[in-house]
């Protein structure tokens, strides 16, 4: 189990749904705290405003599945399988994720602050207008992926692979070009500036 930054332990559980069927289900609405989910099938459901609290999800698919405005806070994912899977505005504030699958995840605005993703490969999946401040993206591969306007101020990118992934727009602030790789990463001119000064260059006009 990857750890939380900052040690935090993961919220304890009081109620297990196992091995359910909610293949196509409309979540729109429904709030869940401190429950396990295990090996449940969550393919195409989909639904604005769930909530999910201090929950836990081992072996869960949300494949194809559909999330608006959301909240999943707090929440642990143990080898879950986000393909094709899409999040529109929503929260996994303190969430980890372990293990899991994201090929073709979309995201789309949100905030997902404080979220551990520590060695994820995110290579075909996409971020754009997300709050990510002070995630955990250690050692996360996501060479080629797209994370368009992104606020990743004080994010933890220590060995990250950034190479030919689209960062226009966002926060790399936190970004040392000596510990990550962003070879042919494509960036904008302000980011090329931050990047030159992190590097003890000395940029004029």
């Amino acid at each position: 189990m990857a750890d939380r930054m900052h040690g935090r332990p993961a919220a304890p559980t009081d109620v297990t749904i196992s091995s359910e069927n909610w293949d196509s289900r409309d979540l729109t609405g429904e709030n869940h705290e401190n429950v396990l989910f295990v090996d449940v099938d969550m393919t195409e459901a989909s639904g604005v405003g769930a909530t999910f609290t201090g929950c836990t999800f081992r072996g869960v698919r949300f494949n194809v599945s559909s999330h608006t405005d959301a909240a999943f806070v707090n929440c642990t994912f143990v080898r879950c399988g986000f393909f094709d899977a899409s999040f529109t505005g929503c929260k996994f504030l303190g969430s980890l994720f372990d293990g899991c699958t994201h090929d073709l995840m979309k995201v789309k605005g949100g905030d997902w602050s404080f979220t551990g993703l520590p060695g994820a490969d995110l290579r075909r999946a996409s971020f754009t207008e997300v709050r990510m401040r002070e995630a955990d993206l250690t050692g996360a591969r996501c060479a080629g992926a797209e994370l368009r306007e992104v606020d990743l101020w004080g994010a933890s990118l220590h060995q990250a692979d950034f190479s030919r992934c689209d960062l226009r727009g966002s926060d790399l602030s936190s970004l040392d070009p000596l510990t990550a790789e962003i070879r042919g990463a494509v960036i904008d001119a302000y980011q090329a500036v931050v990047l030159a000064t992190a590097l003890g260059l000395d940029v004029r006009g």
